[in-house]
């Protein structure tokens, strides 16, 4: 698969987008369970589980992950650790772009050698 980088750090894109929203979720919801009128179902944190893609289906060639649920956590919510939370899922998301813009660069370089 002559695209595999970039169909790797797609899939790595596409699941760090789904951390960042659901602790963007999370973050928005931090209060709401002081506020509940009795008998009220309480918000509980979001937790976005990921899975490596079945490699045995793609001849062992790496074709990145998945989101594999997302789970209910705590009701109670810790802002700090939401906020690390979303750091992380930040960070993963641009070195995944970061991997993407590379490898178009170096397929557009390839092109122009036979030039």
């Amino acid at each position: 698969m002559i695209f595999g980088a970039i169909d790797t750090a797609s899939s790595g894109l596409s699941v760090y987008r789904t951390w960042m929203d659901a602790v963007s979720n999370n973050i928005a919801n931090a209060d709401t369970n002081h506020t509940l009128p009795a008998g009220a179902t309480p918000f509980q944190e979001q937790l976005v589980e990921a899975q490596a893609n079945d490699y045995s289906q793609s001849g062992g060639v790496g074709t990145g992950v998945h989101v594999a649920a997302i789970a209910a956590g705590d009701t109670e919510i810790d802002l700090g650790d939401q906020m690390s939370k979303m750091i992380m899922a930040q960070r993963g998301y641009e070195a995944n772009l970061a991997v993407v813009d590379r490898a178009k660069d170096a397929y557009q370089q390839a092109l122009t050698l036979g030039k």
